[in-house]
């Protein structure tokens, strides 16, 4: 997701809200004749999509009710899409609130951060989220390396500032973030325009209701769980999960979403992780990342930027620590398009986090960093297992207890 402006949006990832209207299904959208969300400008003919979708974030991912007030912050997303949210918010007699931003003007902003700049912003970004009671993260990037030549310790510099900000909307508002379709994430996921749109739609409106029974049932397993054992090509990592919450993410907080997550015991992680996935963060490109764990803490990290991973896990003590250990499983969603609150759902993955824990499933591990690793376990990408104490859990991406079995791809795209 996103904060203050664009930077630390990682770290609102996952918080769980309890409280649930269903949601709209897929087959329940009907497209407005001559409209286009991605890209163009239409505001007297707004997508019906728009407007269903916008009922999803105001009416079940954050259930406004009459008299609160909602921040809507918007990066480089289409006017239609923030006016059908307005439109959304003011039937339920909430007051909204607008703030627009675009990325090339926060990579600006950043290429010469100081700290009175990013100390006088974040006074007063937190004055204003402290006024709000909800906040709708709507997040564009019509290039995903944008930020690719802002130097590390700027964007650490602005990343401690704004720190506070983030803490205050993960802990103390109702919130929700969406990744926004544009051209550039089409061409990342190889796809056309308009087939990604379609898909864009399609994997937000998941009936997540659907999602229930089984995340229930992994939550319960997970908080009964001392020792989780995963192996795969080029991974034989072991940590404990005991005593630590587990946190069901079913369109609370993340559209698209479809994961459990807890956090490892701090000290606890011992091995060696290959990530398949690829993953940009703060504007940077990685592929192949390999982490060498000791004591929980990351000893030895090599990817195709090597140097620049390195400067992520230095930014402070926390980031060469983990916070957050996650199984995704939206069937949507299967390949890997460099957009982590896609990516971090993929069907048959699992995540590994260095840097801040949430404190629903919290170890302890504070950081700046919040960098969501992802590694895909279906045959096609090698394959592998994840145990907890001793049982086989998921094999080669597919969940293999009966009771889980809900979380399969199989039953989720049943009719």
């Amino acid at each position: 997701m996103d904060e203050s402006s664009f930077f630390l949006y990682r770290h609102i990832n996952h918080e769980h809200k309890r409280g649930r209207l269903r949601p709209v299904r897929s087959k329940d959208l009907k497209v407005a004749s001559g409209a286009a969300p991605i890209g163009r400008s239409h505001l007297a003919m707004i997508d019906g999509r728009l407007t269903k979708l916008a009922e999803v974030l105001i009416g079940f991912s954050t259930a406004l009710k009459r008299g609160e007030k909602v921040l809507i912050d918007a990066i480089d997303v289409p006017s239609e899409f923030v006016v059908a949210l307005i439109r959304s918010a003011r039937s339920k007699g909430a007051f909204p609130f607008v703030n627009l931003q675009t990325n090339v003007i926060g990579r600006e902003l950043l290429r010469q951060a100081e700290e009175e700049q990013y100390r006088t912003l974040s006074k007063f970004e937190l004055a204003r989220i402290r006024a709000m009671d909800a906040y709708v993260a709507l997040r564009g990037s019509h290039n995903i390396t944008e930020f690719a030549d802002v130097k590390p310790e700027r964007m650490q510099l602005a990343n401690n500032l704004m720190k506070p900000v983030v803490d205050h909307r993960v802990n103390n508002t109702k919130w929700v973030v969406l990744r926004w379709p544009t051209p550039a994430m089409a061409q990342l996921a190889e796809m056309s325009t308009e087939a990604f749109e379609d898909f864009f739609f399609e994997v937000c409106t998941l009936d997540y209701e659907r999602l229930q029974p089984g995340m229930e049932t992994l939550k319960e397993l997970m908080e009964r769980t001392d020792e989780v054992h995963i192996k795969g090509p080029g991974t034989d990592l072991r940590f404990s999960i005991k005593n630590i919450p587990a946190v069901m993410c079913g369109g609370n907080h993340n559209i698209p979403d479809g994961e459990v997550f807890s956090a490892p015991v701090r000290d606890s992680a011992e091995g060696i992780i290959q990530f398949n996935a690829p993953s940009v963060y703060q504007g940077t490109a990685f592929e192949s990342v390999r982490l060498k764990l000791s004591n929980g803490k990351i000893v030895d990290a090599s990817a195709n930027n090597t140097a620049r991973l390195n400067a992520v896990l230095d930014s402070d003590e926390g980031a060469r620590y983990i916070g957050e250990f996650a199984i995704g499983f939206n069937p949507h969603i299967k390949t890997p398009m460099r957009d982590t609150l896609f990516d971090e759902k993929i069907a048959g993955s699992f995540h590994f986090t260095p840097g801040q824990a949430y404190e629903r499933a919290d170890n302890g591990n504070r950081s700046q960093v919040h960098w969501d690793l992802i590694c895909i376990q279906r045959p096609e990408y090698g394959g592998g297992e994840i145990y907890f104490d001793g049982e086989l859990v998921r094999k080669d991406g597919l969940f293999v207890p009966e009771q889980l079995r809900t979380l399969n791809p199989e039953y989720l795209l049943s009719s």
